[in-house]
């Protein structure tokens, strides 16, 4: 008997009543539960530890529909339930700590009541609209003002006591990165508790998905976050392929791993370079700066496009290097390793640098576990998991990669994942091209064959991402979800904060590196 099999049959002992299907959300199994079983079942899934996911909601008919995704032994549940637009829902995150977030953005965007949330503040209005609005019903229908009002009364946690200090910090910050408001409480200079208020850059991202066609997901898909343009927009193009049932040629699925692998280079090499200027090491960022620019450069030549967007399209892929290109790819990945593994032989002899890394930002594996943690945050903690290897889509399932975990779980560790990545992506890089079979590049399969639903997931550079899609009777986008492993990631820095000193809240920052726009849909 499966795992998926074996939970279903449990949860009719100790559930209720449970319906089973493994056709119609691959690659999930659809658990449907009664709505008054619907914290029961999901209390299950984590006694049988499970890892949150994601979760989701839908709603049409003057009905909520609820999706909650979790990663149990390598096989992905979403377990669903349906109540009517007022009746209340049992809250998961007493169950599933990492569920606060996604619950209360759904609150936020279609009113839906959960009873018990441990946390009922909003999370993404910032008064943009009237709190008894919520844009994603069908029926309300927002007005914007010309001005929208500051978010000046948040309702932080505050701390009280002798020395207790509260620190703000944002949401504008002294760079180029994306606004996030976080609130330190702090005895001298030691952090005691770390609050965050993200959304600042939340975009409508749901919203805008309705009506799309296929190819218009994609392209908005692309743009969730640009550090991950090629992972969202493959995620999102898996997720609509399964719904309308195209297959993708396979030389395109081996570009698309191409795309990926080229994209989770530049963007470690980057983390890396920041994670050693944060603490003044700039030598390596300039020089990793140097070895990223010309990544990107090759990128351009190859692709047409620095950071390879819009080139992944529903049924495949839209560019085809020439076998010169493919080939300069492969000698770029060769001297990339060398020099690459140069310098990392550098920076491990800094004992300066290991002075500053070193048990700095620390996250125990117990409490990677709780929070469902993936990417380079989790294998840094010890949690052996990665789409890629283990539950493998086309083609990794046909290419074998060293997943590094260490048990530290700090800023070192989160460095030294993505160092071993980057010589694993280069090496499979080069296996890509040399199996890269001929052939098609796009499938001419049309994608308005009737409603269905599909769930994408793959391994973006930060991790997990996993994306909902629902067409309607002619091909259009009625539900877009996708949740970015940032999601998962930014509760992670709050608890690793803690204990530290505030001088070294850039560095761990960096080394968790969460997307704004990734988590501000």
């Amino acid at each position: 008997m499966s795992r998926s099999n074996l939970i279903a049959r449990s949860m009719q002992i100790l559930a209720g009543t449970v319906n089973l299907d493994e056709l119609s959300l691959s690659p999930a199994s659809l658990v449907t539960v009664d709505p008054a079983d619907w914290a029961k079942a999901v209390a299950l899934a984590n006694e049988m530890q499970g890892r949150f996911s994601a979760f989701w909601v839908e709603c049409f008919d003057a009905k909520f529909s609820l999706y909650c995704c979790i990663e149990i032994s390598d096989e992905y549940l979403v377990f669903s339930t349906q109540c009517p637009v007022d009746a209340a829902v049992p809250s998961i995150t007493p169950v599933f700590p990492a569920a606060d977030r996604p619950e209360r953005h759904a609150r936020d965007l279609y009113g839906i009541a959960i009873r018990g949330a441990p946390d009922t503040r909003r999370w993404v209005r910032h008064k943009a609209w009237d709190a008894n609005e919520y844009p994603l019903r069908d029926d309300v229908q927002i007005v914007a003002d010309e001005m929208t009002p500051p978010d000046d009364d948040y309702p932080f946690v505050h701390a009280q006591g002798s020395g207790v200090v509260e620190i703000p910090v944002g949401p504008v910050h002294a760079g180029i990165i994306e606004p996030g408001h976080f609130r330190f409480h702090a005895v001298g200079e030691t952090v005691l508790n770390l609050e965050q208020h993200l959304g600042y850059v939340h975009k409508g991202i749901e919203f805008l998905a309705k009506g799309r066609d296929a190819a218009g997901l994609a392209r908005l898909a692309g743009r969730i976050s640009g550090d991950s343009t090629v992972a969202h927009t493959w995620a999102a193009c898996q997720a609509l392929e399964r719904a309308a049932k195209v297959d993708v040629p396979e030389r395109a699925l081996w570009m698309r791993a191409l795309m990926a692998e080229r994209e989770r280079v530049a963007n470690h090499l980057g983390d890396i370079g920041g994670i050693c200027n944060d603490v003044g090491f700039a030598y390596a960022q300039t020089q990793l700066t140097r070895m990223k620019e010309l990544w990107l450069r090759e990128n351009q030549r190859a692709f047409g496009h620095r950071f390879i967007m819009d080139r992944i399209v529903p049924g495949g892929v839209n560019v085809d290097p020439p076998q010169d290109s493919l080939s300069a790819m492969v000698s770029g990945a060769d001297q990339l390793a060398d020099e690459f593994n140069a310098f990392i032989d550098i920076l491990e002899t800094s004992e300066s640098l290991e002075d500053r890394l070193m048990t700095t930002g620390c996250l125990t594996l117990d409490q990677a576990r709780m929070l469902g943690v993936v990417g380079y945050v989790g294998k840094a903690s010890g949690l052996n998991f990665d789409v890629r290897s283990n539950a493998p889509y086309p083609p990794y399932d046909q290419l074998q990669l060293n997943v590094p975990v260490f048990r530290a779980g700090d800023v070192a560790a989160r460095a030294k994942i993505r160092a071993e990545e980057v010589i694993d992506s280069l090496r499979c890089i080069q296996r890509i091209i040399e199996r890269m079979p001929d052939g098609a590049i796009r499938s001419n399969t049309a994608f308005g064959n009737g409603a269905a639903t599909g769930l994408g997931i793959v391994e973006g550079w930060r991790g997990e991402i996993i994306t909902f899609v629902r067409l309607d009777a002619s091909g259009k986008v009625s539900r877009f979800f996708p949740r970015d492993p940032s999601w998962l990631l930014w509760p992670a820095l709050e608890m690793l904060q803690q204990g530290n000193i505030v001088p070294d809240f850039p560095v761990c920052n960096k080394s968790v590196n969460g997307s704004y726009s990734g988590q501000d849909l």
